[in-house]
């Protein structure tokens, strides 16, 4: 079905692709992130007024989450990966403004603490799941764990490549206690990493976001590609499939992630619950 039509002043915009479609990774398919090209925009001609599109999706969800609240039978679980400077605070600002603040949990995973090194790897990942009606945003996952570990060769081999059967499973049963899962893989361009650094190193205001491991971590982009790559295939599943977002232009990127998260609420078919006693009994005095 895709966006139905808006108008902004004189204009008029549709956007009547299924993203959702073009940017899935279908479980089996392999991915080679170097042949997709992180500044296309997949079925749109032109750039449509996206602002207007955001601010009627935003309202739209805003119904949705009240319902799922209401609900209580689910959560939604949104994660966020990319390379430095994907856009992962950008997608979370633009693309959840809207929603009621009080259901939606974000969590933004850093370098384990000593306590989260004393247990298993996902312990803390599990902690920050959010509960039946709430929305949950993961600012990077558990997919740290087979990614950034692989890298840097933080663990063994024999470690990090058992673990993606155990987020598969982990999942999976996450899935079967009501939390659907939405995974966004924000894909950007190496230059236009190189310029977004630049733009922060330009900006008095920005500066406080580098640090020197941001441009030692240039050094094994190829690293980390791979490393994507092989998670992206090995962790893209019916229960929770992985989506590659072309996110070198801001504004697809924008609008694909709210457009997939959009849909898929639409999908689950929530209803209001019905009262446990009978309202026409009731009588205001």
């Amino acid at each position: 079905m895709g966006f139905p039509l808006y108008r902004s002043g004189a204009r008029e915009h549709t956007v009547l692709v299924r993203l959702t479609d073009k940017l899935i990774v279908k479980p089996g398919t392999q991915v080679r992130l170097k042949t997709l090209p992180a500044d296309t925009t997949p079925g749109i001609k032109g750039k449509p007024d996206v602002e207007a599109i955001l601010r009627k999706t935003a309202e739209k969800m805003a119904v949705l989450q009240y319902l799922m609240f209401a609900e209580s039978k689910r959560a939604l679980l949104i994660v966020l990966q990319a390379m430095d400077t994907g856009g992962k605070d950008g997608t979370i600002k633009h693309v959840m403004t809207g929603l009621n603040p009080a259901g939606v949990r974000v969590t933004s995973f850093k370098v384990p603490s000593a306590e989260e090194m004393s247990h298993d790897f996902l312990w803390r990942i599990h902690h920050a799941v959010p509960p039946k009606g709430d929305f949950g945003i993961f600012n990077r996952s558990q997919y740290e764990d087979v990614i950034v570990v692989r890298v840097h060769d933080l663990v063994p081999r024999s470690v990090w490549k058992a673990r993606y059967d155990q987020i598969n499973a982990f999942e999976q049963h996450l899935t079967l206690n009501g939390v659907t899962i939405l995974k966004f893989f924000l894909h950007i361009s190496k230059d236009e990493q190189k310029r977004r650094i630049q733009a922060r190193m330009d900006d008095p205001e920005r500066r406080w976001k580098l640090s020197p491991a941001d441009f030692k971590e240039r050094d094994f982009w190829d690293d980390y590609q791979q490393a994507y790559e092989e998670a992206l295939i090995r962790c893209s599943t019916p229960w929770a499939p992985w989506y590659i977002i072309p996110a070198d232009k801001k504004w697809l990127r924008n609008l694909a992630v709210a457009q997939i998260m959009l849909e898929t609420l639409e999908s689950l078919k929530m209803e209001f619950p019905k009262p446990s006693f009978d309202p026409s009994k009731l009588k205001l005095r």
